[in-house]
């Protein structure tokens, strides 16, 4: 009598860097309710949207994600089979359309390397020693950790304080629904079938309200009998 439940942040990370970099052209996708991707792919390749393929848009997916996490051509070229050189300039014009996220990745990295931590927006730190190595390749990877750490730190905080407002929701409204699991950016819920529709609504309501960033927090839900078929 009971079906699985899953709610699942849309985009979280990348939508937590546009907030922290407020980068322009990344706030108005989102605030439009564009697709992140396709106006990645289309910016980099200088094509109109509605040309892009679903292949240049994978590999556009893979520079946003890439670049949260400090992402380097070597590694990108491998991951969307081209040649280091393409994939160096897939980079480069992404940094110049982002122009937002370069000076913000600048401008972590330079407090990190002074300060010896990086801090999510709710004031978390997190300490890189990696980040005063004089080993060039320890120290490259703390570049990446102080790059990272304020953008997904950041999406760790939102969706705790969401899980732990949706739980004192839950036992207010006194739903027989059980929030069971955190995985990464979504909340899985054993859920009576007779309560799909209005803990769904509650459950969107608290998530995409929990903080006020400067584009909007989108939640998908979904269910299943199983976690296989909620996806």
């Amino acid at each position: 009598g009971r079906m699985l439940a899953d709610a699942d942040y849309s985009q979280i990370e990348l939508r937590v860097l546009a907030h922290l970099s407020g980068d322009k052209a990344m706030i108005k996708t989102f605030c439009e309710g564009g697709d992140i991707h396709t106006e990645t792919a289309a910016s980099v390749l200088n094509v109109p949207p509605e040309l892009i393929t679903p292949e240049q848009r994978r590999s556009a997916k893979a520079v946003n994600f890439g670049i949260v996490y400090g992402i380097g051509a070597f590694s990108l070229a491998k991951d969307i089979n081209v040649s280091v050189p393409e994939a160096k300039r897939y980079i480069d014009d992404y940094l110049t359309h982002y122009s937002g996220v370069k000076a913000y990745m600048d401008k972590v990295t330079a407090s990190a390397e002074k300060d010896g931590w990086a801090v999510t927006m709710f004031g978390r730190k997190r300490f890189i020693p990696e980040i005063l190595s004089t080993n060039k390749t320890v120290k490259a990877l703390g570049k990446r950790i102080a790059m990272n750490t304020p953008i997904q730190g950041t999406a760790a905080d939102i969706i705790k304080i969401a899980m732990r407002q949706v739980q004192d929701e839950l036992v207010r409204s006194g739903a027989k629904t059980k929030l069971i699991l955190q995985v990464h950016d979504e909340l899985d819920f054993s859920v009576p079938t007779d309560e799909i529709e209005e803990v769904s609504a509650l459950v969107s309501r608290i998530m995409e309200s929990v903080v006020e960033l400067s584009v909007p927090l989108l939640v998908d839900v979904s269910w299943g009998k199983n976690w296989a078929e909620a996806h």
